[in-house]
């Protein structure tokens, strides 16, 4: 059939696979957002993460915020967030409200494709049954459905949408093979079909599930060997000699897949009545690393004869990873707020976070300017740097802390003996 596609959610995931679909089919890339949409159809993408010439290639794409846009399409793919609540549990309200639009506009034969992260049976559970009930068609007949988990690794410049396997499944056999022969259309690296919605779901859950117990069981190393005054890095530079170590570093775990991930299995598992106990571990010692961080810091203070009442600290750092503006779920934030709780005075640089993002989303202004360029060069008593972004890789640290300064280290970028490791 000929093919129009609309991809629905036009963040760090849903804009790069606009851009490729449109590259091949008539493609509407649609956000609710109308100033998303003023930005990227003058080709500019905040997140710095599509070029100018990402756009120029892609001919066939059209950007628009009007609903009526979506009344041609006959393939539909969701890329809306599924962050989790204040109470650590999933949050699929964009996605009901993305699959209550495609209800409107849903005609016989179409194809509506997710692709937001989830827990196993959601999209036949939860999505299906909206899609149905505002069409009045009837899945499997009228309508079909597919999953295909974004892996789409934010400020990543090697592993993009092009180089990354896709998986992909379908709701029948038949539709299965052909959301597989769509996607590998546009992606080079191939794509591997899945046996069913629920596989290919469960998949990128357990993804990202494992990441985040490996960097649990380093940030655990790195609690135990603080007491024993051993540098974790030291021991993992050790340990990676031999072939089969698995080279994970410990640190803070934020943005919106590994750190929310774990508790889309953990809430799938428990409403069948199993309460996960490795991925729950994983989680308590990932949540308690700010804190961890924190006391860190007031202890080496102390230790250095300062007081930590009043003392300044300038915080390196604010995006959830490095090189890459997305402050989403961020840890940053719970570290600069437990040393305000301790009485510290504190201060946070980024040279690539959106300030007024900050704002909103945290509470607190982030440094206007970058404080080496200050005359007289403001000092600190402490130092956390958080990220190791390309801009603080040649900071001279010595122009910016007070004699008898504590410098922590999370990312092991200064090799000086006078940085603390984490």
């Amino acid at each position: 059939m000929n093919k129009t596609i609309a991809v629905i959610g036009l963040g760090y995931v849903g804009l790069p696979l606009a851009l490729e679909f449109g590259k091949i089919y008539p493609t509407i890339g649609f956000d609710i957002n109308p100033l998303r949409i003023r930005e990227l159809k003058n080709h500019q993408d905040s997140n710095l993460q599509s070029s100018q010439i990402d756009f120029e290639k892609s001919i066939y794409l059209n950007f628009s915020n009007e609903k009526s846009s979506l009344s041609k399409v006959n393939i539909y793919i969701i890329t809306v967030p599924t962050p989790v609540d204040n109470y650590k549990k999933p949050d699929i309200s964009a996605l009901i409200k993305a699959s209550e639009l495609v209800g409107k506009y849903l005609k016989k034969n179409d194809i509506v494709i997710y692709e937001s992260t989830t827990y196993p049976t959601c999209t036949e559970n939860e999505c299906v049954p909206i899609l149905e009930k505002i069409s009045n068609l009837i899945f499997n007949q009228d309508f079909f459905v597919g999953y295909s988990p974004e892996r789409i690794n934010p400020g990543d410049k090697q592993n993009t949408i092009k180089t990354i396997i896709k998986i992909t499944s379908g709701s029948t056999k038949e539709i299965a093979k052909e959301i597989d022969s769509l996607y590998a259309s546009i992606i080079p690296a191939g794509t591997y079909l899945a046996p069913s919605i629920r596989v290919a779901e469960a998949a990128k859950a357990i993804e990202n599930a494992q990441r985040d117990l490996n960097i649990a069981f380093m940030n655990e190393l790195a609690i135990i060997f603080e007491r024993l005054d051993i540098s974790v890095y030291e021991v993992i530079e050790a340990a990676k000699t031999k072939w089969n170590f698995l080279h994970f570093t410990p640190g803070l775990v934020g943005g919106h897949c590994i750190s929310v991930d774990p508790y889309y299995l953990t809430h799938i598992a428990t409403s069948l009545g199993y309460h996960p106990k490795v991925i729950a571990a994983g989680r308590y010692i990932n949540d308690f690393m700010p804190t961890f961080i924190a006391q860190k810091i007031i202890k080496l203070l102390t230790k250095n004869n300062i007081t930590p009442l009043k003392a300044k600290i300038l915080i390196l750092g604010v995006t959830f990873k490095e090189n890459c503006k997305d402050i989403r779920n961020s840890k940053i934030a719970q570290v600069r707020q437990e040393l305000i709780e301790f009485g510290c005075n504190v201060d946070v640089w980024d040279p690539i976070a959106d300030k007024e993002e900050v704002l909103k989303e945290y509470g607190f202004k982030i440094l206007t300017n970058n404080p080496l360029n200050q005359t007289p060069t403001q000092k600190y008593e402490g130092i956390l740097i958080a990220l190791a972004h390309e801009d603080f890789k040649h900071i001279e640290l010595s122009n910016l802390i007070e004699k008898n300064g504590v410098i922590y280290d999370l990312k092991n970028l200064f090799k000086s003996d006078y940085v603390v490791k984490i």
